[in-house]
């Protein structure tokens, strides 16, 4: 799953960037809901904690590596493929987001959801996988106790 995230969100970032040339056009209209916007994340989650200087980008980008490896841990004690799954999809989406810090000094966020005067974050594919990696563990945490209390 780690690596499966981590090639869809780089070849999606590759494309936005380099095929698409989503900086320069800035937007993309492709549904009334829908629209690939250029965004550059310099902050950890809906921006927070942004820094533009480089060294703020490094501790960054070092306390996701540090994240990472204690994900690879929780993987690799997994004893379900529910967990498996749900952490792989985190710690794929986190070495993807770490990538662009490295490589960019900021997050490349590109997915716009917006409908009815309302308009999300602006977020990318680990971003997703990342939420639903969470919201997965959260879920199966609860059934887990759920069953336990039987």
């Amino acid at each position: 799953m780690v690596l499966l995230i981590l090639g869809l969100d780089q070849a999606s970032k590759y494309w936005v960037l380099d095929i698409l040339d989503l900086p320069t056009i800035r937007q993309v209209v492709l549904l009334p809901f829908f629209n690939l916007t250029m965004v550059w994340n310099r902050g950890v989650t809906f921006g927070l904690f942004a820094s533009d200087g480089e060294t703020g980008q490094l501790v960054l980008a070092g306390l996701a590596c540090l994240a990472v490896i204690a994900f690879g841990f929780w993987l690799w004690r997994a004893r379900s493929w529910w967990v498996s799954f749900s952490v792989g999809a985190i710690a794929g989406g986190a070495i993807g987001n770490v990538i662009d810090r490295l490589r960019f000094g900021a997050v490349v966020d590109f997915l716009h959801v917006h409908a009815w005067g309302w308009s999300w974050y602006v977020f990318n594919i680990a971003d997703s996988a990342i939420v639903c990696g969470v919201t997965a563990l959260i879920v199966e945490s609860l059934f887990a106790k759920a069953e336990g209390a039987e």
